[in-house]
């Protein structure tokens, strides 16, 4: 298997917060280079050296990065995805810029060029019994009765390859009735709302921090044929941002969040204030072992787990008010 090594250029400050958005999103092997570090080792007293490789002393004016290695097949476009998704919420939430410029660089790889690099992963792809996921450059000719959803690879989350994404998905389809209201928060790419019209919703709003996030789920709704009487999309957090939250109202019947386990955990009050008294909450993005500590948060905000779904190490669940 071939591999792209990406780097992602922060500070010294900035590395705990890049770390942890990459295990946020399941990535958990990378490799770090801080010249502070370095400069550290190198004024250590207690240490004796007596030689030290030229290599090593080019760490002394490294820009400090962190970097990971990624498949070059659908799994590893997805998640290069993601971590330009997860770097630009990064961006938006350290208004200080102590955590230096945040961008990536892919070795070899002109960024411009990966999703041409990958496009031949991205194939047609069935999810559940109702979805059929496809790229533009793809033809699809059987005629099983699926719905068909048009999406490209671009630099929001989003183009059904990830678990989390189908998972969620599978629990809609099974979930949701003919002229529900759907809010997607954290949208991507606006995948699951998209969805969420094609499979009978009646109206859907659209979520994400990402301003170029919600203007690519707006080009990719208007791609599906779904006009903007059905769709609205908005950019701001609404953990904080108490006029989106007044301005998208509540009485929600599906809640549709693919977002990392803190930030679920910091959303979950507001969940039972949007929702209708019998809506539903379907939640992923959640590595495995956290799946708990995202339930009993939500729990805590009167609500009960239904059902909940593992696919290689992620999580789904679905859950509902307490009555």
């Amino acid at each position: 298997m071939n591999w792209t090594e990406v780097s992602i250029f922060t500070t010294t400050e900035g590395i705990e917060s890049v770390c942890g958005c990459l295990l946020n999103i399941g990535i958990g092997g990378f490799v770090v280079k801080d010249a502070q570090d370095f400069e550290n080792f190198l004024n250590d007293k207690s240490a004796n050296w007596d030689y030290i490789d030229d290599d090593l002393m080019g760490l002394k004016n490294c820009e400090t990065s962190v970097t990971v290695y990624l498949p070059e097949n659908a799994q590893g476009a997805e998640n290069l995805i993601s971590i330009k998704s997860e770097l630009q919420r990064l961006k938006a939430f350290d208004e200080q810029k102590s955590f230096g410029r945040l961008e990536i660089l892919l070795n070899n790889v002109k960024e411009e060029d990966w999703a041409n690099n990958w496009k031949q992963y991205f194939k047609p792809l069935t999810v559940g019994e109702k979805l059929l996921i496809k790229p533009s450059w793809e033809t699809y000719y059987k005629n099983d009765g699926r719905t068909i959803l048009e999406i490209d690879p671009a630099s929001s989350f989003g183009t059904g390859q990830h678990n989390t994404t189908q998972l969620c998905l599978e629990f809609l389809e099974k979930t949701i009735s003919e002229n529900d209201r759907v809010l997607d928060l954290g949208c991507g790419s606006g995948i699951l709302s998209i969805a969420a019209v094609l499979l009978g919703a009646g109206e859907v709003t659209a979520i994400d921090i990402e301003e170029n996030a919600v203007n690519i789920a707006k080009e990719n709704a208007l791609k599906n044929g779904i006009s903007s009487d059905k769709y609205n999309a908005y950019c701001g957090n609404i953990i904080s941002d108490i006029d989106l939250l007044n301005k998208i109202g509540g009485e929600y019947d599906i809640i549709l969040a693919n977002i990392v386990a803190d930030v679920l955990i910091a959303m979950s009050p507001l969940f039972k204030k949007l929702l209708k008294p019998d809506g539903k909450l379907i939640m992923s993005g959640i590595i495995s072992e956290r799946q708990n500590e995202v339930v009993d948060a939500v729990n805590l905000h009167g609500f009960t787990l239904e059902n909940a779904v593992e696919k290689e190490l992620w999580a789904a669940v679905l859950m509902k008010p307490n009555s």
